[in-house]
């Protein structure tokens, strides 16, 4: 009976991993758990059952998501049809956790080929396979179906002022330090258990040196000179506007008349409202959004960066707006959210397009929208909602030379979770990859500045924390990083990251799988001509 009551426990105990990770984000943010969460996970995959590995780490990774994805059912109150919502929560989270056993059978795969063949191999799987496997799968993640890049394990560090190295690999980067981490730990408990030859114990001191070469190399990126840019006042307007399937307030002016007030005295240079900025006064190029433009002229002297709709030759676009000296500057989102601004398919079967909640949409074009008259004041590389966790689209508005990324975002969808703040982390990673600063505007939070070391200055609440589901409105300073070549300014791209993107450890990645399926089928080819003999 005790016996049967341990094997309960431990398989309980196998949750333990995904709590401790679930742990390091929003809301609890105990960032130093992601250190050794996934240890437990990575000393199990050592024994080389790849079956029992892939088990664990699904049970793990479930749990995890599940909890990470617990904001989702805060769409029902909002007026999401809850099956649906349901249904969507836990089939995304089982679809996440799938790589979580893909990382956990082929990390058993490599341990099992580690066996008999030396010292070397082992050392190859710690310091190479085990990183490389973890931030390879979380990249096919990232880009797989459209891709869900949310809450890499780099995410963690890059908002707990170890984000550094992102400029030279990402936010993958980061990660791989993250497993390597955790895999050291989990090298020591090995050797604790005498699993291992006390050898071994100079893996923890090679892993030492590596980390700190790591965050040494990424000293070394040199960042655009904030005291010889141009320094941007912004004022950024967090309305807290219900969600699109609740009803309209009856006076919009008067409410943004009250949160610009205090910014229209510091006489701003730009004013950024939120994705849905302008759904009360119609399509983004019409004249009522034209008009609202107008009025934040007259009262502040600024520009307006806002989003909203559009409608072109019978197709919708979700757009930003950037009203600059009588200019109108269109982008229209590219990385639109399924299910949610389209559904699969929608555009051949006509009929589907009555399930999406905001519409169909059609994603548009990537560009940057200059500040100033013609290309004159610098240029700004906008992104709406779930782009801003898109890495390589932020990389390409560096490189199309955006001084300035701003992420507008309506997550009102998810109102009174920590939906918000989440989504608010990813941008942190954006910053430091890009090198350049982040405006970010949430229209029911988090609203706040990013400087390319990664640094925030969130609108803060009551409570210290960012200000979430509340109107509140502040005005930061941000230094615009000149185009690039311009003389005295920028020169080529701003990092590393910007500069080759995820190209080495996508090659490296699919060497490393390559090796594998070459070894099994040498493997299983010796095998064969052995019993043949």
């Amino acid at each position: 009976m005790i016996t049967d009551l341990l094997r309960k426990l431990a398989r309980i105990a196998w949750f333990l991993p995904g709590f401790l990770l679930w742990a390091a984000y929003p809301p609890m943010g105990e960032k130093t758990d992601v250190l050794f969460a996934l240890a437990p996970l990575m000393w199990l995959s050592r024994r080389g059952d790849a079956r029992e590995s892939a088990k664990r780490w699904f049970q793990s990774g479930a749990f995890y998501w599940v909890a990470t994805l617990s904001w989702m059912p805060a769409i029902v109150k909002n007026g999401g049809p809850w099956p649906l919502v349901v249904l969507g929560w836990f089939a995304l989270a089982a679809y996440c956790a799938g790589f979580f056993a893909l990382f956990g059978w082929l990390s058993a795969k490599v341990w099992r080929w580690t066996r008999g063949g030396g010292y070397g191999r082992r050392l190859f799987a710690v310091f190479l396979a085990e990183p490389l496997l973890w931030c390879g799968i979380e990249l096919l993640r990232s880009r797989l179906f459209g891709g869900f890049s949310w809450n890499q394990l780099g995410i963690v560090p890059a908002n707990g002022g170890f984000g550094a190295p992102a400029a030279i690999g990402g936010v993958y980067l980061l990660s791989a330090v993250v497993i390597l981490i955790n895999g050291t730990v989990a090298g020591i408990a090995e050797r604790v258990m005498r699993q291992v030859p006390r050898l071994a114990g100079i893996e923890t001191l090679i892993a030492t040196c590596c980390v700190f070469g790591v965050y040494w190399a990424a000293s070394f990126v040199s960042l655009p000179d904030p005291a010889r840019a141009r320094q941007v006042k912004v004022a950024l307007v967090q309305r807290n506007f219900p969600c699109v399937f609740k009803g309209r307030e009856s006076n919009p002016y008067e409410t943004y008349s009250k949160l610009l007030e205090s910014a229209a005295a510091l006489k701003p240079d730009l004013v950024i409202l939120p994705e849905s900025g302008l759904c009360e006064f119609g399509p983004v190029d019409q004249q009522g959004a034209l008009r609202f433009a107008d009025w934040v002229k007259e009262k502040t002297g600024a520009a307006l960066l806002a989003g909203g709709t559009r409608f072109s030759d019978g197709r919708e676009y979700n757009s930003a707006a950037l009203y600059s000296g009588g200019d109108i500057r269109i982008y229209d989102k590219v990385h639109l959210v399924p299910f949610g601004e389209f559904i699969p398919g929608d555009k051949w079967i006509t009929a589907l397009q009555k399930l999406a909640p905001v519409g169909s949409c059609t994603p548009g074009e990537l560009k940057t929208l200059p500040l100033g008259p013609g290309d004159d004041g610098g240029r700004l590389g906008v992104a709406i909602c779930f782009e801003d966790t898109d890495s390589a689209q932020m990389r390409a508005l560096a490189n199309m030379g955006a001084g300035m990324l701003v992420f507008i975002t309506n997550d009102s969808w998810f109102s009174r979770s920590i939906e918000a703040e989440q989504h608010a982390w990813q941008a942190t990673a954006r910053a430091i990859e890009t090198g350049l600063p982040v405006v970010r505007v949430g229209n029911n939070g988090v609203t706040g500045t990013i400087a390319p070391d990664g640094k925030a200055s969130w609108l803060p609440g009551p409570d210290g924390r960012p200000l979430v589901d509340a109107q509140g409105s502040m005005l930061d300073r941000v230094a615009l990083v000149p185009p690039l070549g311009e003389d005295g300014g920028r020169r080529g791209h701003t990092t590393p990251y910007a500069a080759f993107g995820d190209w080495p450890l996508g090659v490296t990645f699919a060497l490393l799988i390559l090796a594998m399926i070459l070894v099994k089928y040498i493997h299983r080819y010796e095998k064969r001509r052995y019993l043949s003999m």
